[in-house]
C-alpha cells in the first residue's frame, strides 16, 4: 500500500478569493495551465457560522471523471493536525487546454456532487464525455510536464503541491495511451516547449508528454505499438517511431524506417533532424552535415535545426562555420510554464507525516542566500532558459574543445570588431553593404543555401540585458559592446591567417547578433569566476589551509563547473557543500555524474543518493519524481532487482524513508521492466 503525502494547507484571507483568481487568469493561460486546485471550507465543529477556506494543488490525480476527483477530496475530509474544524464543501478544479476550459467538481458533505465547467469569460458551461477525456489526458501531461527532477527546483516554484504519479500500472497505461491516440491529432493546440517556434503534429506537449512517459518507465513496445498505428494515418509521425526505436536499441529498425520516411517526405525537418542526430551521436559528422543543412532549409525559422548543425559543425571541428550558425539561429522569448496567481494569505501548514522524517534530510529552514558573494549572485548563466540556454551550452561546449583564447580569435576572424568597426566607417561612410547573418551560415565548399532572412524577423527580446536586433540590415551597424576591450585585444589583434582567409577582409565579415554578443560577455564573466575559484583553491591546498565558502556557494560553484563542462570539479564542489548540509540541487548534481563510472561502490552510492532524494521529495509532498524513477529503473535494469533492494535495505536510514524508495522499485516491477524479476 502506497501512503499518499501529507497534506499542505494555506489558509485565505478571504473565503473563494483564490477560487475568483483563478477564474480571472483563465484567459491569460498559455501552456497545459497551472497545477489542479483544490479548496476547502472548513467550520469549527462547534459553531456553524464561522467559515474559512483552505487550498493546496494537485498533479497527477485521476482527471478521467467527476466521480474520481470527487473522491480525491473525500480523501482529505479527516485531518490529523486539525480537530477543531470539519470540512462541509470542496471544490476541485481541473484545467482542460484542449478547450480552454477548467472543470469544476464541487462536493458538499454529507450530500451531493455537482460538476460543470468555467469557460474563459466565466460562465458556466456542461461538462461533457469528451470534455472529460481531454481533462484527463492533460492532468497526466502536467504530472510529468511539472514533475521536480529531484533538485527541489520546480518544489519550490509553487507552494504546498501534492504530487501524485498518474500512471501506476499497465492498466492506467492503456487508458493513457487510449486517450492519446484518440486526441492526438489535436495535439498541436496544447502549445509545446519553448525551444520550438511553431507547434506541429510531431512537437507539441502531448508527444513530449508520450516520449517523456516512455523513456521514463521503459514501456518502448507500448510506445512502438502507439506510434505504428498512428504512422500508418499519417507517415510525419515515422520521426517519433525512429526515436522510440533508438532508445529501445532497435537501431537498425530506426535507420530502416528513417530511410523509408525520407524517400517519402524528403523535406520533413523532424525526420532529418532525428538522422542527423543518429548519425551525429555515432561519429559519422560527416554524413549528419548535409542532411543537417536540409533539415534548416525545410524549417529555417525553427532554433533546433540551425543548433543541430551547430552541433555537427562542432563535432567537425570547424569553429568557425559553429560559431557562424550558432548566429543565425532565431531566438525565441522564453514562455515559462503557467503558474497559478494567488492571492494573499493568512497563513500556511506544512504537516510533515512520520513516514517523511529523516534527520539527515531536515531543511534547517534558514534561507542563506545573505552568505552568497554579490559575483556569484551575479552570474547570469544561471538564469539562462529555453534558445538561450542551449546556445550557451554550445557556446561553452566549444571552448571547452579550444579554449577562450583560440574562441576570441575565430570569432574575430568572422565577426566585425569594434576597432575595425570604426576603422571602416571612417574609410567608407557610405558602404550599403547587406550583412544578413543567416546567409552565411550554410555556406561550405559544398553548398550554397541561404535562409531568406527569417532568423531576423523571429529573433525576439531576451531577459534582461539582452537586445533585440535591428531588422535594417542594409546600414553599417555598429556592433555592441562586447568583453572588455583588452581582453578582446588578446585574442584578435593577430588574426590567424593559417584557418579561414574568406574572414580576414572586413567586406566578408558578418555582424554578431546582440544576443550572442552577450552570451560572450556572460561565458567571459562565468571563466573569470570560474579560473578564480581554482586559482585560489590551489594557493589553499599549498598552503595546507582549509577554503571556505557557505553550502549555497558551492551549489553555486557545482553548477557554475558544470556549465562549463568541467565534471569533477563540479561534483567536488556538490560534495562540499552536502558535508556541510543536505541540499538536494547538490544530491542531484552528484547524481548524475555518479551513474557513469560503474562499479560495486557506486551502485551504493547511487542508492543513497536516490534514497535520500525520494524522501526529501515526499517530505515536500511529491510521492512522483519521472527522473528519480528513470534513475532506479536504470539501476535494477544493470543490478537486478534482487541486488537493488537488498542495498537499499542495508542502508542505516529509517525503515519507513526506506519504504518510500521500495515503492519506486514496485513501480518496475508493475511495469515488468527489464531486470525487475531477479
Amino acid at each position: 500500500m502506497v501512503t499518499a503525502p501529507a497534506v499542505p494547507e494555506i489558509y485565505e484571507e478571504e473565503l473563494h478569493s483564490v477560487i475568483e483568481a483563478r477564474s480571472e487568469s483563465l484567459q491569460s493561460l498559455r501552456e497545459l495551465g497551472p497545477p489542479d486546485l483544490v479548496h476547502l471550507v472548513k467550520q469549527p465543529i462547534k459553531s456553524t457560522t464561522k467559515q474559512v477556506g483552505v487550498y493546496h494543488h494537485a498533479t497527477g490525480i485521476d482527471a478521467s471523471s467527476s466521480a474520481s476527483l470527487a473522491a480525491y477530496i473525500n480523501t482529505l475530509t479527516y485531518s490529523p493536525h486539525d480537530k477543531q474544524h470539519k470540512v462541509v464543501s470542496g471544490l476541485y478544479c481541473c484545467y482542460n487546454a484542449f478547450s480552454r476550459l477548467d472543470m469544476r467538481v464541487q462536493v458538499y458533505i454529507p450530500g451531493t456532487v455537482e460538476s460543470y465547467c468555467i469557460d474563459e469569460r466565466g460562465e458556466k458551461r456542461v461538462a461533457t464525455d469528451e470534455l472529460w477525456l481531454e481533462t484527463y489526458l492533460c492532468s497526466v501531461l502536467r504530472a510529468y510536464s511539472y514533475a521536480d527532477d529531484g533538485s527541489g527546483d520546480t518544489i519550490r516554484k509553487i507552494m504546498g503541491v501534492r504530487r501524485f504519479n498518474p500512471i501506476t500500472s499497465t492498466e492506467s497505461e492503456h487508458k493513457f495511451l487510449d486517450a492519446a491516440e484518440r486526441l492526438f491529432f489535436n495535439g498541436w493546440q496544447l502549445g509545446s516547449d519553448p525551444e520550438i517556434q511553431v507547434p506541429n503534429l510531431v512537437s507539441n506537449h502531448l508527444t513530449t508528454g508520450l516520449l517523456g512517459y516512455i523513456h521514463t518507465t521503459g514501456r518502448y513496445a507500448s510506445g512502438i505499438n502507439l506510434f505504428e498505428k498512428l504512422r500508418t494515418r499519417d507517415p510525419e509521425i515515422s520521426s517519433l517511431l525512429a526515436r522510440v526505436y533508438i532508445e529501445a536499441d532497435e537501431e537498425v529498425k530506426a535507420v530502416n524506417l528513417l530511410h523509408e520516411a525520407i524517400q517519402e517526405l524528403p523535406m520533413d525537418y523532424s525526420l532529418l533532424d532525428c538522422q542527423a542526430d543518429f548519425c551525429n551521436k555515432k561519429g559519422r559528422s560527416d554524413l549528419a552535415l548535409e542532411i543537417a543543412k536540409r533539415s534548416v532549409v525545410s524549417a529555417p525559422s525553427e532554433f533546433g535545426t540551425w543548433a543541430r548543425l551547430a552541433e555537427v559543425y562542432v563535432s567537425l571541428e570547424q569553429w568557425d562555420l559553429a560559431l557562424l550558425t550558432l548566429n543565425s539561429c532565431p531566438m525565441f522569448t522564453y514562455q515559462d510554464k503557467d503558474a497559478p496567481r494567488l492571492p494573499e494569505h493568512q497563513k500556511v501548514v506544512l504537516p510533515v507525516l512520520q513516514e517523511a522524517l529523516c534527520d539527515e534530510i531536515e531543511d534547517s529552514g534558514v534561507d542563506d542566500i545573505e552568505l552568497v558573494h554579490p559575483t556569484l549572485r551575479k552570474l547570469h548563466a544561471a538564469g539562462f532558459k529555453g534558445t538561450f540556454q542551449k546556445a550557451y551550452m554550445l557556446l561553452t561546449e566549444i571552448t571547452k574543445r579550444i579554449g577562450w583564447d583560440q574562441l576570441l580569435r575565430i570569432r574575430s576572424q568572422v565577426f566585425v570588431m569594434e576597432e575595425e568597426y570604426r576603422h571602416e566607417k571612417q574609410a567608407a561612410p557610405h558602404q550599403t553593404q547587406s550583412r544578413n547573418a543567416s546567409t552565411t551560415a550554410l555556406r561550405s565548399p559544398t553548398a550554397s543555401v541561404n535562409g531568406h532572412g527569417e532568423v531576423e524577423e523571429r529573433t525576439e527580446s531576451t531577459n534582461g540585458d539582452t537586445h533585440a536586433p535591428e531588422d535594417d540590415r542594409h546600414s553599417l551597424e555598429k556592433p555592441g559592446h562586447t568583453v572588455a576591450s583588452e581582453v578582446v585585444k588578446a585574442g584578435s589583434d593577430e588574426p590567424d591567417h593559417t584557418n579561414n582567409q574568406n574572414y580576414t577582409h572586413f567586406q566578408n565579415k558578418r555582424l554578431c547578433e546582440r544576443w550572442l554578443d552577450n552570451l560572450f560577455m556572460v561565458l567571459y564573466e562565468d571563466l573569470r569566476v570560474y579560473t578564480i575559484w581554482r586559482t585560489e583553491m590551489a594557493q589553499y591546498r599549498q598552503q595546507q589551509l582549509l577554503y571556505k565558502k557557505s553550502p549555497e556557494e558551492w551549489e553555486i560553484l557545482g553548477e557554475l563547473a558544470e556549465r562549463l563542462h568541467h565534471e569533477e570539479e563540479a561534483v567536488e564542489a556538490w560534495e562540499n557543500c552536502l558535508q556541510m548540509k543536505f541540499s538536494p540541487k547538490a544530491m542531484r548534481g552528484v547524481l548524475r555524474f555518479m551513474g557513469r563510472e560503474g562499479g560495486n561502490a557506486n551502485v551504493r552510492d547511487v542508492c543513497g543518493a536516490l534514497i535520500r532524494l525520494v524522501t526529501w521529495q515526499y517530505r515536500w509532498y511529491s510521492e512522483f519524481s519521472p527522473a528519480l524513477l528513470y534513475t532506479i529503473r536504470k539501476l535494477i535494469e544493470e543490478e537486478g532487482a534482487v541486488k537493488i533492494r537488498s542495498i537499499i535495505q542495508s542502508t542505516s536510514l529509517p525503515q519507513h524513508v526506506l519504504d518510500l524508495t521500495h515503492q519506486y522499485a514496485a513501480l518496475c516491477a508493475a511495469f515488468r521492466s527489464s531486470g525487475s524479476d531477479g
